[in-house]
């Protein structure tokens, strides 16, 4: 009954304050929401609470608006289930107050990608049995964007800079930085943060050593007179460090009343329980895997923001991809064509044709004919044992090297334990014909000349050129010099 009383004065009020200004007006907007949170408090103390939005039905581009009272009340609902302590104080509440009008954009982004990294977030601080709440110190330092770079030169969801990263076992070279990756930058978050309240023995502190350092958060105590607390240090701290604490607030306070602003997540491209994960045999290109199963590239570069390039190294341990469970299933079930190097195909017609096309004076004209010289033994096969090379295993059976990688359509020398060679079979390979050279006789020439100019004797030229009268030579004529 309660509830049909507010939402009736809240309607009339809209028609009431619509035409009156005067003293009595105000007297009765006092009253109406004196009465809503007053409606509000018992319905979030109840057991069946779910969200004020849909109790209230807001219109699509309503941004709701509540009295301090709602807010601090919510934020000590947040406080009782929770290890911080969501104060509701000025830092904070101007924070939250700014989450929920000015930034209900990004909000409504960060709510969309939260699917894809809080369940990964969640499993890792239960592993090292740490606050959930802390998941949401990503979406300030990185609005949950794997890839954002600051102007420091900070990476990745948790932001870390290179020497810090490097501290905590995160690598970077030229194909990789491990700070971009979703699963390990949490795993090192998680260790970092937890070292830094091993150090304060407060959460709050943690954060703000995570993002001043521990040198200003020590220096912090000293001007304080010794204080410990981040509320107590607060001023003393840097002016970004100043306002982390209260973002920290209001980006939990966000998350969980988002509803009840009337802020609806955008659409999640995945969830993180649609990901799967295959590890690559060797380096291969993302554009190869798209070529191959139809992955666009910028999917496979979203989902796994470790590479720099589109290109995933050969290493130890292999380098893995995630992506949607039946995307990764398809791969698995085709990687090895993506090893596979084509035998090019080549026309000897179109050689020949191009070659008399592009024929000048004293260009060099030879014939490449295709034969088939190749070995027509029985075919057998030879399972890569530990320890062998494509050297060794050429010389147990007679052959070259490069007879191996032919029949096997190799496109490089690497094999692995258990990989299955054909020894023998056929290759094509391309043969020359010796090549030949002519000469186009020019005004002054004489035989002689020409013999000197091509470092011949007159007698090794007149062999190339059988029944050509030396004394008679004409301009435009053509000798054959090689």
């Amino acid at each position: 009954m309660k509830f049909f009383l507010s939402i009736f004065l809240l309607c009339l009020t809209q028609n009431f304050s619509a035409q009156q200004t005067d003293p009595e007006s105000e007297k009765f907007l006092k009253m109406v929401e004196q009465s809503l949170n007053a409606f509000y408090a018992d319905y979030a103390n109840s057991t069946d609470y779910d969200s004020v939005m849909q109790a209230l039905n807001y219109e699509a581009n309503e941004i709701p608006s509540f009295s301090d009272e709602v807010y601090c009340m919510r934020m000590a609902k947040m406080d009782n289930i929770s290890p911080f302590e969501f104060q509701c104080n000025e830092p904070s509440l101007a924070s939250v107050k700014f989450f929920v009008e000015q930034r209900r954009n990004f909000a409504r982004i960060v709510l969309g990608r939260s699917a894809l990294y809080f369940d990964l977030f969640e499993e890792t601080l239960d592993k090292y049995e740490m606050p959930l709440e802390l998941k949401y110190l990503a979406v300030i330092e990185s609005g949950l964007r794997p890839q954002v770079r600051s102007h420091a030169g900070a990476m990745g969801l948790w932001q870390f800079m290179y020497g810090t990263g490097k501290y905590f076992g995160l690598k970077e070279n030229t194909y990789i930085d491990e700070r971009m990756d979703p699963v390990l930058a949490t795993d090192a978050a998680c260790r970092y943060l937890k070292k830094l309240h091993g150090i304060y023995d407060d959460w709050y502190m943690a954060l703000a050593a995570y993002n001043a350092g521990p040198g200003n958060v020590n220096k912090a105590i000293r001007r304080s007179g010794g204080k410990t607390t981040y509320w107590g240090i607060r001023s003393f701290l840097p002016r970004e460090t100043q306002g982390y604490v209260p973002n920290f607030i209001g980006a939990a306070y966000l998350l969980t009343y988002h509803k009840e602003h009337n802020i609806i997540p955008a659409p999640a491209k995945i969830h993180h329980a649609q990901l799967d994960t295959i590890c690559m045999k060797g380096g291969i290109s993302m554009q190869k895997i798209s070529d191959l199963i139809g992955w666009d590239v910028a999917d496979i570069k979203t989902l796994n923001p470790i590479y720099k390039r589109n290109f995933i190294p050969e290493t130890t341990p292999r380098q893995c991809i995630s992506g949607p469970l039946e995307v990764i299933g398809i791969l698995v079930s085709r990687e090895n064509e993506l090893y596979v190097v084509p035998v090019p195909v080549i026309d000897t017609n179109e050689i020949l044709a191009e070659i008399e096309k592009n024929k000048v004076d004293d260009d060099e004209v030879g014939k490449i004919i295709l034969v088939d010289p190749s070995k027509q033994g029985k075919v057998q096969t030879h399972v890569v044992t530990r320890g062998e090379s494509l050297g060794s295993i050429s010389r147990d059976y007679g052959v070259t090297v490069e007879d191996i990688r032919a029949w096997n359509a190799l496109s490089s020398t690497k094999i692995f334990v258990g990989q299955k060679l054909k020894i023998g079979g056929k290759k094509k390979e391309y043969k020359a014909e010796p090549v030949v050279r002519h000469y186009r006789v020019r005004s002054g020439d004489n035989f002689s000349f020409i013999a000197k100019r091509h470092g011949l004797t007159t007698t090794q030229l007149k062999k190339l050129n059988p029944g050509i009268n030396i004394d008679k030579l004409k301009v435009g004529q053509q000798i054959r010099v090689k």
